[in-house]
């Protein structure tokens, strides 16, 4: 595209008049520096427009040299023949994932104390184990939308993990999703687990959003026409998913807002960062505390803040022998309302207040081509407060507390993580990795993981 430019701008110059040509030293640095000018704000353009394009191509490969493919946009329409094409023909993938999994304390009692948890924040079985396997099926209906589902197998049951459309042609920069899809907020949440780099999610995730928040509703992105990449975006849920419970609002339960800011600097580096906010109205949110077996019912606000920030390195560029990812994320929760705590025939009522804070920092760096090492480290704090309203059987307020699994006893959950992945093309992976995890109360749990990822069929490129 450079030799282009350069080729035009030559034929320029000869076109001009030969008293041009002939001009004095000064006058000729001032035509070069006009040149040198022009070059680049055609370069900036036509770089912009090359990144909308790649963000618009589903099927195109990753651009490993900048910030691309941040924003949600969809491939765009190709004219012609396309949409009847993709009408018989959509992209589909394939995705094959499984591990061996070792503890040295028991899975099955896995609870993280002064935090409930979904239903799908525990651990994964020991021994072999097939994990989630994904079908995706994709492709552009017509020049007006672009739509894509995911299914997800995973011990004998069937789930809808993604269902959405995408609109192609709203003007100045907005655009729209509609139907089941993962939240933008945070930066892993939109991540499907196959492309994550390190086989579990971060304690924050397992705490705050039951591993990764998707849900039915509407999204609705602005992006700015600006150098620096700037993307807004608001949400509104049904809230029938954790941190949400169960919808009782046609207008959803759950509204996000997010923003995204990123540029590059110089032809090595490039960074992303963001902000965002869930706020969930949780209806009858039903949790089981696996460490006492008792069943909690949470109806009030829980309003989540996050931060996050990429930093990526690569020579020149170029990804391919060397790279180096750098990220983070911090999270805040203010949760209030009531708490029902249910143990066979005890049925008690607590007031509950919380403040919850949970963050993570990761370094991922491929030291030679294939062969990625990667490093991270997460933490949680809680200050919750209690109050019994009714003991409802329970012996004492300890005893009620307890089974709430609310009481945080002073200990921060933290966490120690390494990983050794070997990827011999792109469309498979094998992972080493190790967690200290002194996320309970009775000491270390060391936690060692060998994971296979396997892609079959055409994959569309992931996020920045």
């Amino acid at each position: 595209m450079s030799r282009s430019i350069t080729a035009t701008l030559a034929c320029l110059g000869l076109c001009l008049p030969l008293p041009v040509l002939a001009a004095s030293g000064d006058e000729l640095n001032q035509i070069r520096q006009q040149m040198e000018t022009l070059k680049r704000a055609y370069e900036t353009q036509i770089k912009a427009l090359e990144e909308r394009l790649q963000k618009a191509e589903s099927l195109a490969e990753e651009n490993r040299a900048g910030l691309n493919e941040v924003a949600n946009a969809p491939p765009a329409d190709s004219g012609g023949d396309q949409s009847s094409a993709n009408a018989f023909n959509p992209a589909i993938s394939v995705i094959l994932q499984g591990a061996a999994n070792s503890y040295s304390q028991n899975p099955d009692d896995y609870a993280l104390p002064g935090f409930q948890l979904g239903d799908e924040a525990g651990l994964p079985s020991e021994g072999l184990t097939l994990d989630e396997t994904e079908i995706t099926a994709s492709a552009n209906i017509d020049p007006m939308f672009y739509a894509q589902s995911t299914f997800s197998f995973s011990d004998g049951n069937v789930n809808v993990e993604e269902a959405y459309g995408d609109t192609l042609a709203l003007p100045a920069g907005f655009g729209m999703r509609f139907g089941r899809f993962y939240s933008g907020i945070g930066y892993l949440n939109q991540i499907h687990s196959h492309a994550w780099d390190f086989h579990d999610s971060p304690l924050a995730y397992r705490a705050f959003l039951g591993g990764q928040y998707g849900d039915d509703g509407v999204r609705v992105t602005w992006t700015a026409p600006t150098d620096l990449y700037m993307m807004f975006g608001a949400e509104t849920l049904a809230g029938n998913n954790f941190p949400g419970g169960e919808s009782q609002s046609v207008t959803g339960d759950v509204q996000t807002l997010f923003a995204k800011f990123g540029g590059d600097v110089g032809a090595s580096w490039a960074w992303q960062a963001g902000l965002s906010a869930l706020l969930a109205n949780a209806n009858n949110r039903s949790t089981d505390n696996a460490a006492s077996g008792a069943n909690t019912v949470f109806n009030g606000d829980s309003d989540l803040y996050g931060a996050d920030v990429v930093w990526k390195w690569s020579p020149n560029g170029n990804p391919q022998i060397h790279n180096l990812i750098l990220r983070g994320e911090y999270f805040y929760r203010d949760e209030s309302g009531k708490v029902n705590v249910s143990d066979g025939s005890n049925d008690g009522l607590l007031k509950y207040n919380g403040d919850q804070t949970g963050w993570y920092a990761q370094a991922v760096y491929q030291f030679m081509p294939q062969w990625r090492f990667g490093t991270r480290y997460d933490r949680l704090t809680s200050d919750n407060h209690l109050n019994v309203v009714s003991l409802g059987g329970f012996a004492d307020a300890n005893a009620l507390i307890q089974d709430s699994g609310l009481a945080d006893d002073g200990h921060d959950p933290h966490r120690w993580s390494a990983m050794l992945d070997w990827s011999p093309s792109e469309f498979s992976r094998l992972r080493a990795q190790y967690n200290r995890d002194n996320s309970r109360l009775n000491g270390t749990d060391n936690q060692w993981t060998l994971q296979y990822i396997l892609s079959m069929g055409s994959h569309g490129a992931h996020l920045f």
